[in-house]
């Protein structure tokens, strides 16, 4: 977009905003902003993007996460930005009861109110929206066929991995090449399914030999803590390989023979992206993104959310089923490169953009 227009780029302060500056070459300005409720600490910054946007005068203001959309579309508002643009890519509420549950519903309305665009990343989360009545259909708009940065087909190859790599890897975690290896990529917490995978995987690693879980990606005990019970299997049970936050996920993908992205809630998932891109076929929940990425039996398996059971026949077709698992994963690369591929997703932002030009 740097391209077209005078991009600046607002994050809380730290190394990843230091990294856009670097890796994109635009402008950066930090602004501290949570990601709980901090009504006074959200005050603060609301004005500090209130006065930033007073001062720059932009054509656009476009948010992504909801607690960056709701402070990022009240101040736009408030400065008179013509054109507010939010990326919803998830809703953190929808997992959520009772009245924390009724605030947050009156959070994402006023986000939308303040917006001139809501832009969802996928066509689920778009009925979800509307089913909800959040904002009026005629405020919303998918880009493209969903995903918000879409995927760069040529840096997620299997080509790119060297075989050293995969081997070093494999060495490095006691994988063997026997081992069929199950991969989770993603923040290591309840709401990303992890409890039930430890769980369905624990017991399936009593029956099958040669299986490997491994989770690749960081804790938040502070905002989504695992089940005590969950932490223990994973301590305990010698074939669950947690190895946390990895710069580069490529080479645990290509060491994997399968991504399960048990997810209870998601806008438009990189990781099934990602993986699929990569030849993995993938067990997923039947929660929209994930449903408009994977077609079932043909790229990967759909299964209930939350669902321990379905998780282990799942895993165990998988495992019984080599021929098929092959299948998926020929079908998978293609579908990502025909529906999703980045270039393809960037354009039809820009064009987003281009027509509030006139």
């Amino acid at each position: 977009m740097s391209q077209y227009f005078n991009v600046i780029g607002i994050a809380s302060p730290g190394e990843a905003l230091l990294e856009v500056n670097q890796n994109e070459g635009i402008r950066t300005i930090a602004v501290k902003m949570t990601r709980s409720i901090t009504p006074l600490k959200d005050l603060i910054a609301v004005y500090e993007l209130y006065r930033i946007f007073k001062i720059e005068k932009p054509f656009i203001v476009h948010t992504h996460t909801p607690k960056a959309g709701t402070l990022g579309m009240i101040a736009a508002k408030l400065a008179g930005v013509k054109h507010r643009l939010h990326t919803v890519a998830g809703l953190p509420l929808l997992e959520t009861q009772g009245l924390k549950r009724l605030i947050l519903d009156g959070v994402e309305k006023i986000t939308y109110m303040c917006a001139t665009k809501v832009l969802p990343n996928s066509n689920g989360l778009k009925q979800i929206i509307v089913t909800n009545n959040y904002t009026k259909l005629n405020k919303i708009h998918v880009i493209g066929n969903g995903s918000s940065n879409g995927i760069d087909s040529n840096h997620y190859d299997l080509k790119c991995v060297s075989s050293k790599q995969k081997e070093s890897i494999k060495v490095q975690l006691g994988i063997s090449n026997t081992d069929l290896v199950f991969i989770f990529i993603g923040r290591l917490v309840s709401d990303k399914g992890i409890n039930e995978l430890v769980e369905a995987f624990n017991k399936l690693s009593q029956e099958e030999k040669n299986i490997k879980l491994l989770l690749v990606g960081p804790r938040e005990d502070h905002l989504d803590p695992l089940l005590p019970q969950t932490e223990d299997l994973i301590k305990k049970n010698k074939n669950i390989l947690a190895v946390g936050v990895q710069i580069d996920i490529r080479p645990y993908v290509a060491i994997s023979q399968v991504l399960v992205f048990p997810s209870y809630r998601e806008g438009f998932p990189n990781v099934v992206l990602q993986a699929s891109c990569m030849e993995l076929p993938c067990i997923v929940s039947d929660i929209n993104g994930c449903n408009e990425i994977i077609k079932h039996n043909l790229n990967g398996l759909i299964i209930p959310k939350k669902d321990v059971k379905a998780l282990v026949y799942a895993m165990k077709f998988m495992i019984k089923n080599p021929v098929e698992r092959l299948k998926m994963a020929e079908k998978s690369r293609t579908q990502i490169i025909k529906n999703f591929e980045q270039k393809f997703v960037w354009n039809e932002l820009l064009k987003f953009y281009k027509s509030l030009e006139s």
